[in-house]
């Protein structure tokens, strides 16, 4: 194992120079990791540097990307796109090794890692997709999928709750190509974990239903050596509880708090580059380190060889299961998808809830990726594909997850089935839930995965649940998200229109904000078509030929308002309708279009939403006005509350004739 040894210190000596020439990061992890990290890529890890996509490649994700430079030093070394330079450039403008890992930016890193807690669940995303595959295309003979999901996390991912909602699934789930590596340093910013954390880690697993295991993190050969037993076990995740010393090899900063975040300095380094037998020299790598990883390479070449050999054979032997592979991998989507959506009566108001519940049931059947669940409430959110067989222990054939009531560990899962390929995934939960999804959704648009949530009950008009279930300021809130697409259809056929959009969006998440309560049924027979909400915003009605004098804007549910209200108005002035169930797709239509949407000669606008008025002003002007709700709402059944917070036609007639009446 001198091998490794040389390897590890090798990392150790890259880590603390990246960050001391940066001025800032954390040296501390890297470094106490090294040697965990060295055995993991050098024999037990299957990668290709060269096609970093292959689908069978084990993943490995850095839970703790405080870290990065431990994952940047690796890459190097294994041979991706990262050279030297980009590791002299740690932390700087442009480079490809940022702060924290990015998914997309840098080769070979898996998931965009930062906010603690979030690689664990994105890795138990991975390890379902793996699962989830090898059920539906390894035969007997020809075993296309088997990979395994390594990660590496430490004291804060475990404080965070989301590793708690986690891994209580994984463990339920069974999924034993998941290993779980804990840097079990016991040090966070402040100091030592003790402070505010005394968990018994290993108790608290084995309550999950994991196989736990411990191990000194710089004894190299039972690093080794508790791998293979991780390998070995066939019914469990496992959990390594690896017991390691933060700054390991530094002579006076290991083991303190003082190395995890910032620079070691030029004369603790210098002293701990002699203690480990390293040159002086910065970003040093031996040519001996150079030929470990060469052979390496060579290794893992003949794997992916072999691998690809075993998919000429599957190819041959097994045609049609072949050829729904590629379906899988490239998500294709019908052309004629838009002709299989269910048809609505305009004489029978639906939610669209369960509009949408009957779109999916259509999409799935079109779409045998199509994939997802919901934190358990299917039956309100209308989300569960009828027929579709469930996920569960032992049983990855299905298309329904049953997450429980864990919105946070969903998002996060969704996201790493996503990172993962094969599938499409959705999510679902009460609109009012979004923020125990939030950190898990701001990353999916970071990431720009094409994650799909379906957020049902989606403003005040859920009724008697009362404030705490009615959100009213929600609907904004992920219009800031940037990358972020939300979409609030107006009715059934909307909906549709909005799946299609949503699955057809491939660079950012999609979030389709649903009614509880029954919406008329656009007749589109007598307006225009509904997929003209794929531009964002459209005239529905005009009342009259020419330029509009008065322009009521609506979304989702208040657009069947607007038009009543504007039937009102027609004998007073030249008034339209305007659907606009997304800003951002209608932000990314030319000026042309926008402005005959909404001309700029009409400055008497009023937009109703029944959520937060904050940002309607961008589309009303300063002449505009809002009917919305800048309050909590109440309890009570939906048509009371529509009355008492002022989502009446007599309301919004009222607030016209003002408008119209000024000046």
């Amino acid at each position: 194992m001198n091998d490794f040894t040389q390897v590890a210190n090798t990392i150790r000596g890259l880590a603390m120079d990246g960050v001391q020439k940066a001025k800032s990061g954390h040296p501390g992890m890297p470094m106490g990791m090294a040697d965990v990290a060295a055995v993991l890529y050098l024999k037990h890890m299957n990668y290709s540097p060269v096609e970093t996509n292959w689908p069978d490649r084990d993943r490995f994700v850095l839970s703790a990307g405080h870290g990065s430079m431990l994952l940047y030093s690796m890459l190097h070394l294994a041979g991706y796109d990262l050279p030297m330079d980009e590791l002299k450039k740690f932390r700087q403008w442009g480079s490809k090794t940022p702060g924290h890992p990015e998914y997309g930016h840098t080769a070979g890193v898996e998931t965009t890692t930062g906010p603690l807690g979030q690689g664990i669940a994105n890795a138990v995303g991975m390890a379902i997709a793996e699962r989830m595959l090898a059920e539906r295309f390894n035969t007997p003979d020809c075993e296309v999928v088997n990979h395994r999901t390594f990660a590496i996390c430490g004291d804060g991912c475990m404080m965070e709750g989301i590793s708690h909602e986690a891994c209580s699934l994984a463990g339920h789930l069974g999924l034993s190509k998941l290993v779980l590596i804990y840097d079990f340093n016991q040090i966070t910013i402040e100091g030592k974990t003790s402070l505010a954390y005394s968990d018994d880690v290993r108790k608290r697993f084995e309550g999950y239903r994991w196989n736990v295991l411990e191990m000194d993190a710089h004894d190299l050969a039972r690093i080794d050596q508790t791998l293979n037993e991780a390998k070995l076990e066939k019914e469990r995740p496992t959990l390594i509880i690896a017991h390691s010393t933060i700054g390991k090899g530094a002579p006076t900063l290991a083991g303190s708090h003082k190395c995890h975040g910032e620079p070691l300095g030029d004369e603790e380094i210098a002293a701990t580059k002699k203690a480990l037998g390293l040159p002086a020299e910065s970003f040093y790598v031996s040519p001996e380190v150079r030929d470990i990883f060469a052979a390496r390479a060579k290794e893992m070449e003949k794997r992916l060889a072999k691998w690809k050999d075993l998919m000429r054979i599957y190819r041959e032997k097994y045609p049609e299961q072949a050829g729904m592979w590629e379906v899988y991998q490239k998500g294709r989507i019908p052309s004629n998808l838009e002709q299989q959506m269910p048809e609505f009566d305009p004489a029978k108001p639906v939610a669209t809830r369960n509009a949408s519940g009957l779109i999916m049931q259509k999409l799935a059947k079109a779409l045998p990726f199509f994939v997802g669940g919901a934190a358990d409430l299917a039956p309100s959110t209308k989300t569960y594909i009828d027929g579709g067989g469930d996920i569960g222990p032992g049983s990855f054939k299905g298309v329904n997850f049953h997450f429980g009531i864990r919105e946070h560990g969903m998002a996060a899962i969704m996201n790493g089935v996503a990172q993962h390929g094969g599938f499409r995934v959705f999510g679902s939960t009460f609109f009012s839930f979004l923020d125990y999804c939030k950190s898990s959704v701001r990353l999916a648009a970071i990431m720009k995965l094409p994650v799909i949530y379906v957020f049902t009950h989606d403003s005040f008009y859920v009724g008697e649940d009362g404030p705490t279930h009615e959100p009213v300021e929600q609907t904004m809130s992920l219009r800031l998200i940037p990358g972020m697409t939300v979409i609030r259809p107006a009715d059934p056929t909307e909906t549709s229109a909005a799946w299609l959009t949503a699955l057809r969006h491939k660079d950012g998440p999609v979030a389709l904000l649903l009614t509880r309560q029954n919406l008329p049924v656009i007749d589109r027979k007598v307006f225009p078509p509904a997929n003209s909400l794929e531009k964002g915003a459209y005239t529905l009605w005009d009342s009259a030929p020419g330029e509009p004098e008065l322009i009521l804007i609506g979304t989702g549910s208040e657009v069947s308002l607007a038009l009543d209200s504007a039937r009102k108005l027609a004998a007073q002035c030249r008034v339209r309708v305007v659907s606009m169930p997304s800003w951002e797709l209608f932000e990314k239509q030319d000026e042309a279009y926008r402005n005959s949407v909404l001309p700029p000669t009409c400055r008497k606008r009023l937009a109703i939403e029944a959520g937060s008025t904050l940002g309607w002003q961008k589309y009303t002007g300063c002449k505009g006005r809002i009917v919305g709700l800048d309050q909590y709402g109440g309890s009570a059944p939906y048509q009371v509350l529509a009355e008492q917070y002022g989502f009446t036609p007599e309301q919004v007639v009222r607030v016209a004739q003002e408008m119209l009446a000024a000046q």
